[in-house]
């Protein structure tokens, strides 16, 4: 599906951005890059800045024209920097990304453009797209680096893609395994614990089975207070069957062989 995004760059000035902008592209999977008349490309710079996706300079495809750069598309959006006399639909990255993604599920092909690092797009090129992109940077310091507006929007589209692919993003999946190591555990558990816990601490002479004076007891009090989620069990229980086979010298047994 991202294949059919590309993202277009006119009229570069710095190869060094070129590279950049590729290994932002890389970075959210995206592959299509399309070079409308670069100053200077290729570039041992644009390689160097490129930082391992060579592939995507290599195979990037260099048009004259914005025109020939959008062949093929049925959604275009435009970064925009600055406001604009003439009123054009106005999205944020945000919405960006999710436009693009519904678009290449629908068969569709989206193009992303990006402008000029010292002027942007021209009013002439921003009327070729069907909506204009901004990025709410801070007004006080609102210039961005070619390659880091790359990095935003293509951020956007790889989120907007993983929600519509159901694929969990790495916060959900480290969600999702806080929330299993913070199971609790069942009671049925906590028995096995328990008598577990009882039969290493007879073994090791610490519980008198003759004389136990009230410690199971102490002890359930305890661990039934702490509320043990399954990951502290399965600690616990590992440090219990290793006392065990300290206890019976296994364990000595083990170096000395």
């Amino acid at each position: 599906m991202l294949h059919n995004i590309r993202v277009v760059l006119v009229n570069t000035s710095h190869p060094g951005n070129i590279g950049g902008a590729a290994r932002a592209m890389k970075n959210m999977g995206l592959s299509r890059l399309v070079l409308v008349d670069p100053e200077d490309f290729p570039s041992v710079e644009a390689l160097a800045r490129a930082s391992g996706a060579d592939d995507l300079l290599a195979n990037a495809q260099v048009v004259n024209t914005l025109e020939e750069a959008l062949v093929g598309c049925s959604l275009v959006l435009g970064t925009s920097a600055r406001d604009r006399r003439i009123p054009w639909p106005l999205l944020d990255p945000r919405e960006c990304g999710r436009a693009a993604v519904e678009q290449v599920q629908q068969g569709g092909e989206v193009a992303l453009v990006f402008g000029r690092e010292y002027a942007g797009l021209t009013n002439e090129e921003l009327q070729r797209c069907q909506f204009h992109v901004h990025i709410p940077s801070d007004p006080d310091f609102s210039s961005l680096n070619l390659a880091a507006a790359v990095q935003v929007l293509t951020y956007e589209v790889r989120m907007a893609w993983l929600a519509a692919e159901g694929k969990p993003t790495k916060t959900e999946k480290l969600e999702t395994t806080a929330m299993l190591n913070a199971m609790p555990v069942t009671m049925d558990e906590l028995e096995l614990f328990y008598g577990h816990l009882q039969s290493t601490l007879v073994e090791i002479g610490f519980l008198d089975p003759e004389k136990p004076r009230h410690l199971m007891s102490r002890l359930r009090r305890l661990y039934g207070r702490s509320g043990i989620s399954k990951l502290e069990m399965n600690i616990l229980r590992g440090i219990l069957t290793e006392t065990q086979k300290a206890a019976r010298g296994e364990i000595q047994k083990r170096r000395d062989s």
